[in-house]
């Protein structure tokens, strides 16, 4: 039984993964497993990936994904083998560029508990925080998460933050369909839960917290150009869930 459950998507990372960041956190947290999805990576990332797991064989599972599905896939995927193949208390998620460090969902997964299902990070800029944004990224993420709190009638700052932590047996029903957006799947995470637990308000059994420190990496893999498809991708997940919500 695993205190915490980690799963990691990794596509074209190599340059970016690193590996004294990962060895110092499993070093510190015999406790903690992560499952790195490598999502038809076409660089060295599996090679490097491999390198961790011959060191922490007992603290890590690697899925590799032949052709490259993107974000929500890759999570679904190792949300799904963990369910199926491993133990926890608790499992969540994290960006490969480790935008949100290892340090803060440890301590986001401190307060999920049998009542408070899932745990989420808020990139909020407030004076004793250090959270560094592009603008143009800020911006566009002010503007779709008003949209995305109509779609899922609750006024929550950031839903598209990168790392959420949830009670294991939960994901059956949050990851067992496929999602409609490879990006804005973090969106049908919160509406799947609405509908399960009867259309419930979210402040009942979700709790939102301010990371301490989030820093936006150079090289997003999420293309500027999304920005325009992103709000066919909101109709279709708003058409979907709408009466179900």
């Amino acid at each position: 039984m695993m205190d915490l459950i980690i799963v990691i998507p990794f596509y074209n990372e190599f340059n970016r993964i690193d590996l004294e960041k990962y060895s110092y956190f499993l070093k510190k947290n015999p406790k903690v497993y992560l499952i790195l999805v490598n999502d038809g990576s076409k660089d060295k990332t599996f090679e490097k990936l491999n390198i961790l797991k011959k060191q922490y064989c007992k603290q890590i599972e690697i899925i590799s994904i032949i052709k490259n599905q993107g974000k929500a896939s890759s999570v679904r995927k190792g949300m799904l083998y963990a369910y199926d193949n491993l133990k926890a208390k608790k499992i969540g998620f994290l960006d490969a560029d480790l935008a949100t460090s290892f340090n803060e969902i440890l301590r986001l997964s401190s307060y999920v508990d049998e009542k408070t299902l899932l745990v989420f990070g808020s990139r909020i800029l407030k004076l004793n925080n250090q959270i560094s944004r592009k603008r143009y990224r800020f911006i566009i993420g002010r503007i779709v998460a008003t949209i995305i709190s109509k779609i899922i009638k609750e006024p929550i700052y950031d839903t598209q933050c990168g790392c959420k932590v949830m009670n294991f047996y939960i994901i059956p029903f949050l990851f067992k369909e496929k999602f409609i957006s490879s990006w804005l799947f973090d969106i049908e995470i919160f509406l799947r839960l609405k509908v399960k637990f009867n259309k419930t308000s979210l402040k009942n059994i979700c709790l939102e917290i301010p990371l301490k420190k989030w820093t936006d990496t150079k090289d997003s893999r999420v293309s500027f150009l999304y920005f325009f498809k992103l709000w066919s991708d909101l109709l279709k997940i708003h058409l979907f869930y709408k009466h179900k919500i």
